[in-house]
């Protein structure tokens, strides 16, 4: 196993001089030699360059340090000459060496990548069908393999970043290629690319909108894995990393300009004040199980960089075949380089980690929000000035960590979407709903604020918004895997009919609870999230897990809308929380504390739609009204937000306890764009009629 990283971060894997191309990787203690391979220009974007040996490949012998890393140069490089490594040593799996210098490996630290992975059975490093097998294979997987590109050195970058404090922020999730495949105001040659996601029709959307930060799903070079590959297909949301410094080429407009794209891509967005947070899998890679392919780490020191059991098996948390050891120095500067370089060269503003509570699981042990990995990204210099969210879970029971991370951390909240998602289906108590809609002080008080908790009803793993209201069951035979994938806990309705209908009735229901799901999402306490299509409608036809569907199913329609006023509503929604500071809290409710020392007025206040506030046998009542004045708190008028969940209407009394002359509705789900059918003032004690299945929220008028 190789021993802690000996080579400076600016000096590990491969860097430019001149012509000279200088190169520190590490290898497997048992290694006997390190060979780096130039080879011949294939298919890359590279300038042509003759290099002598067999097959055009030439090989330069590197020389092994103290520490275990192996280090040496070569001349007469350009930038884009394509390179690999191969690793001469023992053959003893059952340990985790798998060294086979017949399999050409990509550089851990590499900034481009070009190629792909086109034989499984080239690519393994064993004999045979066992992993285990006495014998390595002698089959050459250079043709078959992805590898780096040479880059000269990176400059930093010089875009401004807008910083948008937590409590402002709205977070849009998308995929570079779902968010601009059907553009229609997108040049065809710009749609899925880079480039895309920075056209001026794309960049409005999202500022008229109103959120402040875009979020991508993985966009580092990836590779399908072997269980894809297997059945011809690819993984669309690329969660199955090859490099974590180099940037996806196939999202590039122009070929081989892919790490200027992104760059130009997140300077584009900040000039239009919007922040760019990466989903990034720092979990497990594309290599998958002990049976997959040798491509990069598993050739290069496998012990050094998985969770390994006794038997040399890959200790799997993740559900994907390995599972990257934070505990591994190896891992650990690998982790903290690649998001330096993110954030210094590349510009963005943060990033989500994809099943994050394997990163404090040393060795797939128990979790430790103190875990070394984890304590190395918050407490670096440059990742503690930028965003970190956390995906609180893995595959294990163990890893379900929700409100379990650190003061440096946001999480996904998945208790928020399921209380909301149950509330509006008429299912859990009172207690819940109330607990999320003020931020989840459960979770995060008191070593954090109510941003720590990113709300969302809807993600990209799962249904969309239009499914969440249309499917009681997931519909995933597109994916090929006879229903086996995606999850069964949707707590989602359809309203009387699966699926498609055209019930006037139904429909009309659907479109109504899409905007009461909505609205309880943006003005809840927090950070909220919102899937990218939502708001246009987008469905995927019932099937609530498209990672390997990279067609019409995962891309956002732009036309013919289904409910064309949901884009307003969704931009009135989030006019009202920029507009009401209450909304967006610094800190947690604390019952009469916070706005008034004699405890007349409550910064919060539960109500019965009679007009008492709830005692605490209410909340643990299976409720379907909640009626919740939030004081302004000197910084602006008071809002009253009533959610009714149920079929039939009721009478809410409009409170006049606190001070409040009048009431004036704001926002009201029962109308597409949420413009109130009716703004007449009304005055606070008097009853007013509120329909079925209806979120109104109401403005106050201070008294006299």
């Amino acid at each position: 196993m190789t021993r802690s990283p000996s080579a400076p971060p600016d000096a590990r894997g491969a860097r430019l001089d001149g012509d000279v191309l200088r190169v520190a990787v590490p290898a497997t203690a048992s290694a006997e030699a390190v060979e780096l391979c130039l080879l011949p220009r294939g298919g890359s974007s590279s300038a042509a360059l003759p290099l002598p040996g067999p097959d055009g490949e030439r090989r330069v012998e590197l020389r092994r340090t103290a520490e275990g890393w192996w280090q040496g140069e070569a001349d007469g490089v350009a930038a884009g000459t394509p390179y690999g490594l191969r690793v001469h040593g023992p053959w003893d799996p059952v340990r985790g060496v798998r060294t086979n210098p017949a399999k050409l490996l990509v550089d851990p630290w590499t900034r481009r990548v070009a190629g792909s992975l086109t034989s499984l059975a080239a690519a393994r490093p064993f004999a045979g069908d066992d992993p285990f097998s006495a014998r390595r294979s002698d089959e050459d997987s250079a043709r078959a393999v992805p590898h780096g590109l040479v880059t000269p050195a990176p400059e930093p970058a010089t875009s401004a970043r807008p910083d948008v404090p937590w409590p402002d922020t709205v977070i849009y999730e998308t995929h570079v290629r779902d968010l601009t495949m059907r553009h229609p105001e997108v040049p065809e040659h710009l749609r899925g690319t880079y480039a895309g996601v920075a056209h001026p029709a794309v960049v409005d959307h999202l500022v008229a909108l109103g959120v402040t930060t875009l979020e991508l799903l993985p966009i580092f070079a990836s590779q399908a894995e072997p269980s894809l590959l297997a059945r011809g297909r690819g993984n669309h949301w690329g969660y199955s990393t090859l490099a974590y410094l180099a940037p996806h080429p196939r999202y590039a407009s122009t070929p081989g300009r892919e790490v200027e794209e992104v760059r130009a891509m997140v300077a584009t967005l900040h000039a239009a004040g919007l922040e760019v947070v990466l989903d990034v899998v720092f979990n497990h890679t594309c290599e998958g199980g002990v049976d997959g392919p040798s491509l990069s780490w598993r050739g290069l020191d496998a012990a050094g960089w998985y969770a390994l059991d006794s038997r040399g098996r890959d200790v799997d948390l993740t559900g994907c075949g390995n599972t990257l050891d934070p505990a591994s120095p190896l891992v650990r500067a690998l982790v903290v380089d690649s998001l330096r370089y993110w954030v210094t060269v590349m510009g963005v503003d943060g990033f989500r980690f994809d099943l994050a509570s394997t990163l404090g699981r040393p060795r797939g042990g128990a979790f430790d929000p103190a875990a070394p990995l984890l304590t190395d990204i918050a407490t670096d210099p440059v990742l503690s000035t930028v965003k970190l969210i956390a995906e609180p879970w893995d595959a294990t029971g163990e890893g379900y960590r929700v409100g379990g991370f650190g003061p440096a951390w946001a999480e996904w909240n998945g208790r928020f979407r399921d209380g909301v998602r149950d509330f509006w289906r008429g299912h859990g108590p009172l207690s819940e709903i109330v607990t999320r809609l003020a931020g989840s002080s459960d979770l995060y008080w008191p070593a954090r604020t109510p941003a720590a908790s990113v709300n969302f009803v809807t993600a990209h793993d799962g249904f969309t918004l239009a499914d969440l209201v249309s499917y009681e069951r997931k519909h995933n035979e597109a994916n090929g895997e006879q229903g086996r994938d995606g999850t069964d806990d949707n707590r989602s309705a359809n309203h009387g009919v699966e699926g498609p209908t055209d019930d006037p009735a139904v429909l009309a229901l659907r479109a109504r609870q899409a905007r009461n799901l909505l609205a309880t999402l943006l003005l809840s306490a927090g950070t909220p999230m919102l899937l990218g299509g939502d708001e246009l409608g987008h469905t995927q036809h019932g099937n609530n897990n498209v990672y390997s569907l990279d067609d019409e199913t995962s891309w956002r329609s732009w036309t013919a809308l289904p409910d064309p006023d949901l884009v307003d509503f969704v931009a009135r929604a989030l006019s009202l929380r920029r507009a009401t500071p209450a909304l967006r809290r610094t800190d947690f409710f604390y019952g009469r504390e916070d706005t008034d020392p004699d405890g007349a007025v409550p910064d919060v206040a539960w109500l019965h739609p009679d007009g008492r506030e709830l005692v605490e046998p209410d909340f643990h009542h299976h409720g379907r009204t909640l009626v919740v004045r939030v004081d302004g708190a000197g910084a602006g008028p008071a809002l009253l937000v009533v959610l009714h969940a149920d079929s039939s209407s009721v009478d809410v009394r409009l409170p006049d306890a606190y001070g409040d002359a009048a009431w004036t509705p704001v926002l009201d789900t029962g109308t597409a764009s949420g413009a109130p059918g009716s703004a007449q003032t009304r005055p606070a004690g008097e009853t007013i009629d509120v329909r079925g299945h209806t979120t109104l929220v109401l403005r106050a008028a201070p008294g006299a």
